[in-house]
């Protein structure tokens, strides 16, 4: 099996994100791209991000129309925080040792893999797909990273889930930035309307 995983918080899921995914799996033909969103972010403790059911509920309204994704509770479902590397052991308990696993990140995240939780373990358990990111230079990253990571070009969606949370708290649209069922969940359940951390 091959399988992808687009992991993030997804504070709110937005189109960036589904387009990321169509088109990596477009060129690279997984069996599944799977969406996990971050229970409890390790390196966002000081951070304040939406209750992850919210997150989750959202996530699952935003893929419900593409059959190839699909949404995990796997990090929801776990105690702790949210780890990488536990994820991916526990998928590979899941769908067996020989299970391709790729994992989709942005050139941001890349750039801060010497933070992860036993990053090298991590690196020979799955490969990872980095996404073009405006700004970042990824010749300065750890060359022992680049040996399992592949680099791969996107359409160009300056979408954020930052700028999102603000025009809610503005009471501006947010309209063809996300899918109007998350929308319409934004707006049924009162969320972003108060101050929340614009970091994430």
């Amino acid at each position: 099996m091959k399988l992808a995983i687009m992991g993030g918080t997804f504070n709110p899921p937005h189109l960036g994100h589904l387009i990321c995914a169509e088109e990596v799996n477009d060129h690279f033909k997984f069996d599944k791209v799977m969406f996990i969103p971050c229970a409890r972010p390790p390196h966002k403790r000081g951070s304040e991000v939406l209750d992850a059911q919210h997150r989750y509920d959202m996530t699952i309204l935003a893929t419900q129309d593409n059959p190839l994704f699909e949404v995990s509770r796997i990090e929801l479902d776990r105690p702790g925080r949210s780890y990488s590397i536990e994820t991916v052991r526990q998928l590979r308990e899941i769908y067996g040792q020989d299970t391709e696993i790729h994992w989709i990140v942005g050139a941001d995240s890349i750039l801060e893999m010497f933070i992860w939780k036993d990053v090298d373990e991590l690196l020979t358990l799955c490969k990872f797909i980095a996404i073009n990111r405006p700004g970042y230079d990824l010749s300065q990253t750890d060359p022992r990273f680049m040996k399992r990571v592949q680099l791969f070009k996107v359409t160009n969606v300056d979408i954020s889930a930052t700028e999102i949370r603000r025009r809610v708290r503005q009471g501006k649209s947010i309209k063809y930035l996300t899918p109007p069922a998350v929308e319409n969940y934004i707006h049924e359940n009162g969320l972003y309307y108060h101050a929340c951390d614009t970091k994430n």
